[in-house]
Formats: structure tokens, sequence, C-alpha cells
């Protein structure tokens, strides 16, 4: 089984979406075709980001916001020094920011070269063709075993540039990881 079709079948089940799949689980996350956003940090001067399916609002009052980051990732690594995000909401028309976050490894190439990107006071880059933004302050980390960890946050500003319809994993599956299934160390 190549990348891209482990990392289909973790989300979309052996058969994809609308095929039949072998346990309750991959029936469930099958159906939920999530959105995907690009999660950018810094730390000590180094930039990363990467692609994310895992994320959601996680508090109203106070505003939070949680996501997800895969264990073999160069950003993964890069989050634990930093305390600091930004959480962008990829449209539709955005699927080369998904191939270009999602399917290189930051250990090996500068995904911020040739974009446009502005840092914020914590030195968190910021796309400027994606305005769909929330900045966000680190409040925990949660690591419970498996090849994702959770960092929770609070929103320290958000932008939209109006109603958006969101790229889909459904719409970016046919892109290959940057980092194969296996890669995903239960421990860095």
């Amino acid at each position: 089984m190549g990348a891209s079709q482990a990392r289909h079948r973790h989300v979309c089940g052996p058969e994809g979406y609308g095929g039949e799949v072998d346990a309750p689980f991959d029936t469930l996350m099958a159906s939920l075709d999530p959105p995907l956003v690009v999660v950018t940090t810094a730390a000590e001067g180094t930039l990363a980001g990467c692609v994310v399916g895992f994320h959601s609002q996680s508090s109203i009052d106070a505003e939070g916001y949680s996501f997800w980051l895969s264990k073999a990732n160069h950003t993964y690594r890069t989050s634990l020094r930093s305390g600091h995000f930004a959480v962008h909401f990829l449209a539709e028309h955005d699927l080369a920011l998904a191939e270009r976050f999602g399917t290189q490894s930051g250990e090996d190439v500068d995904k911020f070269d040739g974009l446009d990107v502005d840092l914020d006071e914590h030195g968190v880059p910021m796309i400027r063709d994606c305005p769909r933004q929330i900045l966000l302050d680190r409040v925990a980390v949660l690591d419970e075993g498996g090849d994702h960890v959770c960092i929770t946050t609070r929103v320290r500003a958000a932008e939209a540039d109006g109603p958006f319809t969101p790229l889909r994993l459904s719409q970016a599956d046919h892109l290959d990881p940057g980092h194969a299934a296996e890669e995903r160390a239960v421990s860095p």
C-alpha cells in the first residue's frame, strides 16, 4: 500500500469514500471528509508548516482551537519549541498550497520559499495568499501515545475575507504526503 493509500485508508477506510470498509470506526471517519488547513509555526528562527486534517474549535468562551500534528512532521518537532501558531483555512482554490505544505518535508525543502509571507510578533509565518487565518497561543500539548499529538490553544486574533467553501480531504486525496504513514513514529 502506497503512502497516499495508507493515509486514505486511515481517514477514509480501505475502499475510500462511499466504498465498503472493514470496521465501524473506518465507516464513521470515511463519512466526515474534513476540511484541510495549513498550520504554521516558528521556533528559534526555524519556520514550519504542514497540512492538517485533524482540527476543531474546542471552546467558545474563551475561544479555543485544537489541532493534531503527526509526530513524523518537521512542524511537530518545531512546535515543541513554540508557543504560537497560525491556522490557515484552505478554500477550494487552494489546492496548490495543500500540495506545497502536504507533499514535501520541511526537513528537505523551504516550504515558504517564493510565498508572500508576513511574520507575526512571535515570528509565526502568515501566508498572504490565504487570508482566512487564526493566530493561536498554545495552552497544552496532549500526547496519548499515538502517531499524532493534540495542541490545544487560545485564539489571539482571527481574519476572514468572507464566507468560503473549504478544500476537503477528498479533493486533495490524490496528493502523496511528505512522510509515509509508516514514518509516524509513536515516539519521535
